[in-house]
């Protein structure tokens, strides 16, 4: 390679071409899915690129494809939510290593207020990638509905209320894990079984209530409405709602708590007021995330299978990029039993 000004200058398709002994036409086949390439030429221009340490011109090949090579990570949530909640991390890392293997780059996108979501949603219809992953939909949230009506690629964590199948999603069985987590703390002998909710305009949120009220019904034990109370998957939030509960019914013998970030936070309101765990009042989380081991006790919790569900997302985005139909893929979640109950 020439120099220049000390230099050296970047490798071209033509050098890629030129040491693997095939034409131009020929690379630029292997670099657009290798689709009229036999195996040979695919191996040599592949060997090639590797030799020459050639770097796809990924703006140049976006104006012939029409296809940015990027995808959307949408986090409808404050941005502190995301520093907050371990959860968010843990999908973004599993996205972005499952895209990786397909050379597709992942981009970051918070859009917590109204105007961040309308510029978001501007920016996305705009063609500057390719699909969506969109995490944490409320309902009445416009985005979902209008980067499916632009025709958008999109895949929902968790199935998007009120959209029906009209949305691909991936979700963990959250009416299931919430029973399977409020069948364990009746099996305990807990009968004052008290609940701090996620936002009931989540999927996340209504489904894990549903599941709590199921088995209560079905143990004969009679609803009572004081022991119920939202929260928002934060800490804080889970601080205070123990605190209501505390409040309402102090002869809560256990409490099911919808996320373990709002657990830790029940466990501080829990030790504050004296209350020992698991021996006064036991404490079950939802997710298995890095806070349930953080917390003190560590936490039973419900494990959601987070590995899969960034696989199944991007799975299942790539395929609708691909022209498939959408699609829905619900995953079984785990009882963890730990010190907190």
């Amino acid at each position: 390679m020439s120099n220049t000004g000390g230099r050296r200058r970047a490798p071209t398709i033509h050098d890629v071409a030129r040491e693997a002994g095939v034409s131009r036409g020929t690379v630029s086949r292997v670099l657009n899915g290798g689709h009229y390439v036999s195996p040979a030429a695919q191996e040599a221009v592949n060997a090639a690129i590797r030799r020459t340490g050639y770097v796809v011109n990924r703006h140049a090949r976006s104006l012939i494809t029409g296809r940015s090579d990027s995808v959307g990570f949408l986090l409808t949530e404050p941005q502190e939510r995301f520093f907050e909640d371990p959860n968010f991390n843990v999908l973004l890392r599993g996205c972005t290593q499952a895209l990786a293997a397909h050379d597709i780059a992942l981009l970051l996108m918070l859009a917590g207020t109204p105007d961040e979501r309308r510029r978001i949603t501007r920016y996305i219809t705009a063609g500057h990638v390719d699909g969506v992953l969109l995490v944490s939909s409320h309902s009445g949230d416009p985005v979902a509905e209008e980067l499916r009506a632009a025709g958008v690629p999109l895949v929902a964590c968790g199935k998007p209320i009120g959209l029906g199948s009209k949305v691909s999603y991936v979700a963990a069985d959250d009416r299931d894990g919430a029973r399977d987590m409020v069948r364990h703390l009746l099996s305990l002998g807990r009968r004052r079984i008290g609940v701090v909710t996620g936002p009931l305009d989540t999927p996340g949120g209504v489904e894990r209530l549903a599941g709590y009220r199921e088995v209560l019904a079905e143990a004969g034990i009679a609803l009572d409405e004081k022991l119920i109370v939202e929260g928002d998957y934060s800490r804080a939030g889970g601080e205070a709602g123990a605190e209501r509960l505390l409040a309402r019914a102090p002869d809560m013998d256990a409490v099911f708590v919808a996320s373990d970030l709002m657990a830790q936070g029940v466990l501080t309101a829990l030790q504050r007021a004296g209350r020992r765990v698991p021996q006064d009042v036991a404490v079950g989380g939802f997710d298995d995330s890095p806070a349930a081991v953080a917390a003190s006790p560590e936490l039973t919790t419900i494990r959601q299978p987070w590995d899969r569900i960034s696989t199944e997302m991007v799975r299942v985005l790539l395929a609708q990029m691909s022209g498939e139909d959408p699609a829905a893929v619900i995953l079984p979640t785990e009882l963890v039993k730990r010190g907190s109950a």
